[in-house]
């Protein structure tokens, strides 16, 4: 069957070059399929790149290669003295993709920003449950409910957003891939059909590449969008041909049949770099690998357990084997060090196994449930060996771990169940560069049952990040976040394992692609030579 799989696969992606044989087309050998094509239902680094990236555009965006903010479809902004309205000023004239099975009738207004929020927002919004069990995890992980009071249309160009209280982040937040802007008359006609669920699967946006059709696990197929606000791209068609296996992407991409690749093992990186045809871009990751512990089930309600777990593990013998010389840095706090805020003060757990023995006995764990995908992620390239070194680690001082492995999409939806037992393993990469986008996507009370896979709420720790948010004072909201990573690592509701290097492998004869420190991997402003 694996052959057969291949071989159909194969026969995709040649089929589509064929089809675009006269025009300029860039294969990207993407590492997993996407859950969807709405940016506002998923959650994974794969799904933005195949949606929100390439297909929608936002009021504002994140400047290639960086975390500064620029201008979007809001060709300008103003934000009050008191930092609680936002006044966007629309670019005229942007049009929505025309495909085989949507023509617009107008271009893009201030009903469509509202729209787009609102179907996340209103409890009673038909779209709140258009296909089922949806979740809107971004919009509530980055707590819009609490602090959006209002989004109003002043004219046809001009869109006010008023919050309940000071947001520092909150412009930052709508350069995100669940604030992509969509088209409300395509939503109004797919609803009123009866087929809201097509606006997952047949996408309609604003940005550079439009979609064309998508086979299932082998093929995505985008042509550059002719009308485009920015100007037309310098490729024609854009392919992403889903390959998960590592060592397959190198094969394809040394082979030609690929022009972009991410995430190559750490093993085969030197080789790579030595290779003429090809060249390797390196960046250290705005990333962390972590393993959550479900803080609501006993015994890992306590922190002496997880602190004596996570004690011993042997760290930087699972960094060596999993990321190779150079390729990660130990993860002693939440944030990178890369990241304003840092604190260099907090110390992280010794790896001390006969202590943890000790305290582990003394509380009766002898066994546990240990979580692994079968994915490879920028934060942890093998999470199925990473579990098999800690479950020898456990094994050592007493507790017997039992690995259970899920596809990449069932893994997450399984992980954020408030009951789901044991550790989890999952990492994250930055959205927007601002802390706040770690602390209280990953940790914050809100965030359980959606991106808190340790349903880990903290009184004393959410005070202090909530203060840092409504802080303007970037000198007081970094002391706020050095002091939330001393409660961090004093309750350890996660083991911090990596802050890894991320790679890019790309052709010689590719131009205009850079890596992005927010994991986002973009081919508007790419080009190929032929």
């Amino acid at each position: 069957m694996k052959k057969i799989a291949t071989l159909l696969a194969a026969t995709a992606i040649t089929s589509v070059l064929a089809f675009s044989a006269s025009a300029k087309t860039l294969v990207y050998c993407s590492e997993a399929s996407p859950a969807n094509f709405d940016p506002a239902i998923t959650t994974g680094g794969n799904d933005f790149d195949a949606s929100s990236r390439t297909i929608y555009s936002r009021l504002v965006e994140f400047k290639h290669g960086s975390t500064e903010i620029e201008p979007g479809l809001a060709e300008s902004w103003t934000i009050s003295d008191d930092g609680l309205v936002y006044t966007f000023k629309l670019r005229a004239g942007v049009k929505f993709h025309t495909t085989s099975y949507f023509t617009p009738t107008r271009d893009l207004n201030a009903d469509d920003v509202i729209w787009s929020f609102e179907r996340q927002w209103k409890a009673d919004n038909k779209w709140q449950t258009y296909m089922p069990n949806i979740t809107w995890d971004y919009f509530q992980g980055m707590d819009m409910p609490k602090y959006l009071k209002s989004i109003e249309k002043v004219d046809d160009l001009t869109v006010k957003i008023t919050l309940t209280e000071p947001n520092a982040p909150m412009l930052a937040n709508l350069g995100m891939d669940f604030a992509s802007i969509g088209s409300k008359e395509y939503g109004d006609k797919l609803m009123e059909a009866g087929t809201p669920e097509k606006y997952a699967s047949e996408p309609i946006g604003t940005g550079p590449f439009q979609f064309v059709d998508y086979q299932l696990d082998s093929v995505i197929r985008y042509a550059a969008f002719p009308d485009y606000f920015k100007g037309k791209e310098k490729i024609d068609d854009l392919i992403f041909a889903i390959t998960p296996d590592a060592s397959a992407r190198m094969q394809k991409v040394l082979a030609g049949e690929c022009d972009v690749m991410p995430y190559p093992n750490p093993a085969d990186v030197e080789a790579l770099k030595a290779n003429g045809d090809v060249t390797v871009l390196e960046q250290a990751g705005l990333n962390i690998g972590y393993m959550s512990y479900n803080t609501t089930l006993p015994p890992f309600d306590k922190p002496e357990v997880r602190k004596a777990l996570n004690m011993a593990i042997n760290k930087q013998a699972i960094i060596d084997s999993l990321f190779g010389k150079g390729g990660a840095t130990p993860a002693t706090n939440l944030i990178p060090p890369t990241m304003w805020s840092y604190n260099k003060d907090v110390k992280d757990d010794a790896y001390d196994p006969e202590a943890a023995k000790k305290v582990l006995a003394d509380n009766g764990v002898t066994e546990i449930e240990l979580w692994a995908s079968d994915r490879f992620r920028p934060y942890n390239p093998s999470f199925q060996r990473a579990a098999e070194l800690i479950q020898q680690d456990w094994a050592a001082v007493g507790v017997k771990a039992t690995i259970k492995t899920l596809e990449w999409t069932k893994y997450r939806e399984e992980g954020k169940k408030k009951d789901r037992p044991g550790a989890f393993q999952i990492g994250w990469t930055g959205d927007n560069g601002d802390p706040d986008n770690f602390f209280a996507t990953l940790f914050s009370c809100s965030a359980i049952g959606v991106s808190n896979y340790s349903s880990w709420c903290n009184k004393e720790f959410e005070d202090l990040i909530q203060k840092a948010k409504i802080t303007s004072d970037l000198a007081e909201r970094t002391k706020l976040y050095e002091q939330a990573q001393v409660i961090f690592k004093q309750e350890a509701p996660a083991f911090t394992l990596a802050h890894s290097q991320v790679y890019s492998v790309i052709r010689k004869n590719v131009s205009g692609y850079m890596m992005d420190p927010l994991g986002i991997h973009r081919f508007d402003g790419v080009d190929k030579a032929e």
